[in-house]
């Protein structure tokens, strides 16, 4: 099984991670950043536009 991810990054701390879209509220909720809490839409976490569109593609 190939498993999917997004990869993140934090526009307040700079911490960046990848997560199983599963594990994601949607691209327009609000997420908030598990190292200093920033709060953003989950879309401001992804680290490119491809993983946005794969964050979109799997919600």
């Amino acid at each position: 099984m190939n498993e999917t991810y997004v990869r993140l990054l934090c526009p307040e701390c700079g911490k960046d991670w990848e997560e199983s879209p599963d594990d994601l509220p949607t691209h327009d909720e609000t997420f908030h950043c598990p190292n200093c809490h920033a709060s953003r839409r989950t879309a401001e976490f992804t680290r490119t536009e491809r993983d946005l569109e794969t964050l979109k593609q799997f919600q």
